[in-house]
């Protein structure tokens, strides 16, 4: 049982609802209304706008981003433990392999077997997508799902661990902004639209601005034990600037895809959630300590996941 709860507790069950909200995003512009109205009719099927969340592609995309987000907590968790960045130094709750409840080994093989697991569920999400019918889309995004596993695992696992060098960022916003707003789409539609640039660089800024509210908790520890986060390489003040920018974009992203597309389909709903994105700003401006920052990560990885289901009902409203 306490290992089971380790395990659960590796997992970071409060990380996954931000990981779905690109696909909750990019599957709810595949309707009807919205195709009509862009003037891509021909790309429209029997899927229709109330039904996108019945769709087994639907279902597949979000178990494979689960998938890649347990999985890269995991290697998180294992990477930071062999290198010992997980120490008494870090603020955070204790990690699994920290804690001494599992050990490397058992966390390596959670690593290879949730990696296993994502790449089959993949490979069934590719199948149902594109059939037999489109070989080359199959192909790519076969191996844009090697890619996806193998950096969920880079990002602190080995030598060349891209965490350790400040790149984390760039891996969050194009998989989990880019990638799983416009990747999504394309499962459905087989085309990538304009307009979903948009939606794309505001869930990838979000959820970048979470990983960043993690690394400037865990500025002090990451810095000395030589993980070179963003945080770390551009020190607190500047971190927190990006910060700034990361939100403030997110909000002028959206912002411009509904003034381009107010009149297609797309209401007013999501704005709701910039009101604790705001009191959130506000909340970081006057927190002097960044190990007082951690309440925030929940906060603003709850508010893009409740931006992603208002965004969703602007469709079907």
């Amino acid at each position: 049982m306490i290992k089971l709860k380790a395990w659960i507790s590796a997992a970071r069950l409060r990380t996954l609802p931000l990981s779905i909200s690109g696909i909750l995003v990019g599957a709810s512009l595949f309707n009807e209304r919205y195709l009509r109205a862009i003037g891509e009719t021909s790309l429209y099927s029997e899927i229709t706008y109330s039904s996108f969340y019945t769709s087994e592609i639907f279902w597949l995309a979000i178990a494979t981003t689960l998938g890649l987000q347990i999985l890269s907590n995991f290697a998180n968790d294992y990477g930071d433990g062999v290198k010992g960045t997980d120490n008494e130094d870090r603020v955070g709750p204790m990690r699994a392999v920290q804690s001494g409840i599992l050990s490397h080994r058992e966390m390596k093989r959670g690593v290879i077997f949730t990696s296993i697991v994502t790449l089959v569920v993949a490979i069934l999400l590719i199948y149902t997508a594109f059939g037999k019918d489109n070989f080359g889309y199959s192909v790519f995004f076969f191996f844009l799902g090697l890619f996806a596993i193998a950096a969920a695992i880079k990002y602190t696992v080995g030598n060349s661990a891209y965490g350790y060098r400040g790149f984390g960022d760039v891996f969050v916003f194009i998989f989990f902004g880019l990638v799983s707003v416009i990747g999504t789409f394309f499962l459905f539609a087989k085309s990538i639209q304009f307009y979903l640039i948009f939606p794309a660089i505001a869930i990838g800024l979000l959820s970048t601005a979470v990983l960043n509210l993690n690394n400037m908790r865990d500025y002090s520890g990451d810095k000395k034990a030589g993980k070179n986060t963003l945080v770390v390489k551009l020190g607190l003040a500047k971190a927190k600037s990006y910060h700034y920018i990361l939100i403030v974009g997110a909000m002028i992203s959206l912002s411009l895809h509904y003034v381009l597309t107010s009149t297609v389909s797309v209401n007013a709903l999501f704005f709701i959630a910039f009101i604790p994105l705001i009191l959130h700003l506000r909340k970081v401006y006057k927190t002097e300590s960044s190990v007082l920052l951690d309440p925030e990560l929940k906060k603003v990885a709850l508010t893009t996941f409740l931006l992603a289901i208002l965004f969703c009902f602007g469709q079907i409203l």
